[in-house]
């Protein structure tokens, strides 16, 4: 047998056979995902394709989240026929305000080490933080999985992204993210499976791995997966039921490319409007002036970025003129950050908090900014007209950036705060 990576294992053994980078593959999906912010609907395409039910209703997840709770009359009728078809076949339902899809999805159980997860979300990659290989795909795509229980796959080439040295105090995984970006940009991993590996990732909490296994589909990646260590395994702990394995890469697996970069030293890092492959160190663009702040979404909505929000905020003011909004990420998080005092805490400062779900992120819910204003934004892209208004500008940034941002009413380098 050849030595195989991870994405190649995992492949291997959902279809049968050795399964090689470049190669065709059909294989056995384990967990399906489809949520409210989709058009078509997954639901509806099963039906237009001429498919009565799921294949495995058991293994499909139907999410609300995108816009919590509903904001008109179309999106609260699109709820209903995502609860009735959930009812009638036996399928899963998250609720309004269980959470984003990728945050709720892995903190219910619902995803194990060495699954393989298909989404209608192109950031699924979040889910490969649990030593799975999670990606997106359009609703047609879906649709048939859902109908056939498999999907055929190209298997990708695997880059081993090593990461080394320990960011400091005011720097945290999505500015790692960013500089991911920066370095590799959007498009040379392409297609490609992300293995993440070094000492800065054995020290990395789950909450900052799913975040830069969310970031992923942004370096252009099919997947972005972490090893199975010690971290995932206390984590997992009371989460799902059973024995699992975790998934290593073979000795001897054939990566196309490895990257190493050392965090020490890194800044804070900043996407500038309208492009999160336009990254810069804070202090290229600090001082501009910022009327909007979110906090929030798949990328950066856990109790990590909250608490780091928090630590920036306590005891201080919005600036007058800018406004927070804070989107938990899931009922979890909300949970603990109401038990912490967090919540206490950015809504001390003046932030409002929203239900957790994606919030202003998608543009379909709360929080839609005016033209010409500038936004500090946690989430995950800035395209023009993604918080929908093509007028604004978006910026993303760590929640620690945001939040100095937000006090200061300019884009801020958060460690003068800490």
């Amino acid at each position: 047998m050849a030595a195989l990576t991870i994405a190649e294992r995992i492949l291997s053994r959902r279809c049968g056979r050795e399964a090689h980078a470049g190669e065709f593959v059909v294989a056995e999906v384990d967990v399906m995902m489809a949520h409210d912010g989709n058009r078509p609907l997954v639901i509806d395409t099963l039906r237009e394709l001429g498919f009565a039910k799921p294949r495995r209703p058991a293994q499909l997840f139907l999410v609300l989240d995108h816009a919590v709770p509903p904001p008109t009359a179309v999106v609260a009728n699109i709820h209903d026929r995502m609860r009735a078809f959930a009812e009638e076949h036996g399928s899963n339902l998250l609720e309004e305000g269980e959470g984003v899809c990728h945050i709720a999805l892995p903190e219910l159980g619902h995803v194990r080490p060495g699954d393989l997860v298909v989404g209608s979300d192109s950031h699924t990659t979040t889910l490969g933080a649990v030593n799975c290989l999670a990606t997106g795909m359009g609703s047609s795509d879906m649709a048939l999985a859902a109908a056939k229980g498999e999907v055929w796959f190209r298997v990708p080439e695997t880059l081993r992204i090593v990461l080394g040295g320990a960011p400091g105090p005011g720097v945290d995984a999505k500015d790692v993210a960013q500089y991911l970006i920066r370095r590799l940009g959007l498009h040379r991993s392409n297609y490609r499976s992300l293995e993440f590996q070094g000492p800065a990732v054995a020290q990395m909490s789950m909450d900052g791995r799913f975040t830069l296994a969310n970031a992923a589909v942004e370096l252009g990646a099919k997947c972005g997966i972490f090893p199975g260590d010690a971290v995932l395994r206390s984590w997992l702990e009371g989460r799902i039921e059973g024995r699992f394995e975790f998934v290593a890469p073979d000795p001897g697996a054939v990566y196309e490319e490895s990257f190493e970069f050392d965090l020490g030293g890194l800044a804070p890092q900043v996407a500038r409007p309208h492009s999160p492959g336009d990254v810069v160190d804070v202090g290229e663009v600090e001082g501009t002036p910022v009327q909007m702040v979110f906090i929030g979404t798949c990328s950066a909505g856990r109790l990590d970025d909250l608490r780091a929000a928090a630590r920036v905020l306590e005891g201080r003011s919005l600036s007058p003129g800018v406004r927070m909004v804070v989107a938990p990420g899931s009922a979890e998080v909300y949970h603990s950050a109401l038990r912490e005092g967090v919540i206490e805490t950015l809504v001390t400062a003046g932030a409002c908090i929203v239900p957790p779900g994606c919030g202003p992120c998608a543009g379909i819910a709360q929080g839609i900014p005016a033209d010409g204003e500038n936004v500090v934004s946690s989430g995950p892209r800035n395209f023009r007209g993604r918080m929908g208004n093509p007028e604004a500008n978006i910026f993303l940034a760590s929640a620690a950036t945001a939040a100095a941002s937000a006090y200061v009413g300019a884009i801020t380098d958060p460690r003068r705060l800490l």
